[in-house]
This record gives structure tokens, sequence and C-alpha cells, in this order.
């Protein structure tokens, strides 16, 4: 998301700070709550399976799990927003550009937002056709963007830190800083 922002040279020329900073926040929270929904739905799956005398229960885990899903990304975009207002309420300006500023000057943040984004993608179109298929209707679109920021964020973690070695290219083009 940060590189559709504009980003400036200077901190206090940074536009569109509060948007930026409230974008972050709240897709950060979508996928913080997906992970939370998600873990307690596969702990809510597992226990009556560990028990003897239940029966599998894993047909129904996939529309438990994009409901889930869908609960916490609808919490998350409200409770972004008002964190992100709790926090900066009464602060200057130039904290809010300072903070967005910082956010698109970070590299890792920059490849986050990236690989989040792909999955955004991704998990909506595959949430809203499964989930169609399932009889979820809008919940299966909103609970795939939740699901897919999840596994772009793990994408990321993967890709960066498991391929890369948590390194970036320096300007020669071999690894230069770790994160």
């Amino acid at each position: 998301m940060s590189r559709f922002f504009p980003h400036t040279a200077y901190a206090e020329d940074q536009p569109l700070a509060r948007s930026i900073l409230t974008t972050h926040v709240v897709v950060r929270a979508v996928t913080a709550s997906t992970l939370i929904a998600g873990g307690i739905t596969v702990i809510r799956q597992l226990v009556p399976v560990l028990r003897p005398q239940s029966s599998a229960a894993f047909p129904t885990f996939t529309p438990r799990l994009i409901k889930s899903a869908s609960t916490g990304t609808l919490i998350a975009l409200g409770l972004g927003a008002v964190m992100t207002l709790g926090r900066m309420h009464g602060r200057e300006e130039i904290e809010w550009q300072d903070r967005s500023w910082r956010l698109l000057e970070n590299k890792g943040q920059v490849e986050t937002d990236d690989w989040t984004l792909a999955g955004l993608a991704a998990g909506t179109t595959l949430g809203a056709w499964t989930g169609k298929s399932m009889g979820l209707g809008w919940r299966g679109a909103v609970g795939g963007l939740g699901l897919g920021s999840v596994v772009g964020m793990f994408g990321y973690l993967g890709w960066r830190y498991g391929v890369n070695g948590g390194k970036f290219p320096g300007p020669d083009g071999t690894p230069e800083t770790s994160l």
C-alpha cells in the first residue's frame, strides 16, 4: 500500500499523513485480528476431535474459519481507526507526517505492504469464490481478505528471512543490511 502513497524527501513535506498512518494501523489490525480469530477457531475445532467419543469435526472447519476471520476483520476495521485516533489525538501535523514518512522510508515496511496487499487481493478473490460456493455471501470475501493478509505476511516472512536471510541488497547488489 505504501507504494501507492506519495513519498517526499523530508518528513515535514509528507502529504496524506493521516491517511497513510490510519491505513497502516487498520491493515495491521486486520492481520492481527485474523490471526487471533483463526487461532481460536483452530483450538475450538481441535478440542472436540481430541476427545475419544467425538466424531471428526473437520468438515465444518473451513466455513467456521472464514466466518471467524470475517468477524475479526470487521472488528479490526473499526478498532484500527479508533486506535490510531486515540494514540494520535492532540498531536501536531508534523508528528503525523513524521510517522507516516518513516513508514514509507522503511524498506522492510514497504516490502511487507507489498506482500500483504497481494495476499489481500488474492484472499478476497478466493474468499468470495469459496464463500459463494459455501453459502457464506459477503462473509466469504471479508474473511478471505483477513486470511489473505495473514498469508501475505507469512509469505513476506518466508521471503525476507528464509530466502534472503533478512538482508536487503546494497547498491552493488550484495547483501547489505539485516533488520
